[in-house]
């Protein structure tokens, strides 16, 4: 066995003392900056000080139509439709990019874009593959059940537990069961 088995490496204690992850939690002072007019909140403050710091100006907001099209391909993966587009581009409130949000992420395809990642962790598949391509004939169910879990903004902490142990977690009714059990037979 090598000497320095179970011992850390001097890398790894630099590491720890000098990287950001690793340095207690602070509650530092917002920077006062120049450009007053640029930061909506103390975030911006934040990062207006550091481009000031390095004397760059920020860009100029995005125009509507750019917006719209970000925030909708962000949140759902899709093109926004004209029609989503044109009632954006009416709505004059302050509140429209808001509503536009709010809608996105009560869209089922916002469950559809997120849940995406899970089922690649996951390494969902709907067949056994190439070589011998055995269909699973209910793997939708657990696609289904990851996408609405997603859209039910369940906690990730119980999204686990629910896969892991969901057969041995209470449920209200036998929908509930049902759920529970797809979530585990994956």
């Amino acid at each position: 066995f090598p000497a320095n088995l179970g011992h850390s490496e001097d890398a790894y204690q630099r590491l720890r003392t000098r990287h950001w992850a690793f340095q207690p939690l602070i509650d530092p002072k917002v920077p006062a900056v120049r450009r007053k007019s640029w930061p909506a909140n103390d975030v911006d403050r934040f990062i207006l000080a550091k481009l000031e710091e390095k004397k760059l100006a920020p860009v100029a907001d995005a125009a509507p139509l750019t917006l719209i099209r970000r925030v909708t391909y962000d949140l759902t993966g899709l093109p926004p439709t004209p029609a989503e587009i044109d009632a954006y581009l009416d709505d004059k409130s302050p509140a429209a990019y808001t509503r536009v949000v709010d809608r996105l992420l009560a869209s089922p395809c916002f469950g559809e874009r997120w849940g995406r990642h899970w089922l690649d962790v996951a390494r969902y598949g709907e067949s056994s593959g190439p070589s011998r391509n055995i269909p699973y004939p209910h793997a939708w169910r657990y696609r289904d059940y990851v996408i609405d879990a997603v859209n039910r903004d369940v906690p990730y902490d119980r999204f686990l537990q629910e896969q892991v142990a969901g057969d041995l977690l209470p449920a209200a009714s036998a929908a509930g069961r049902d759920r529970l059990l797809i979530a585990t037979g994956f």
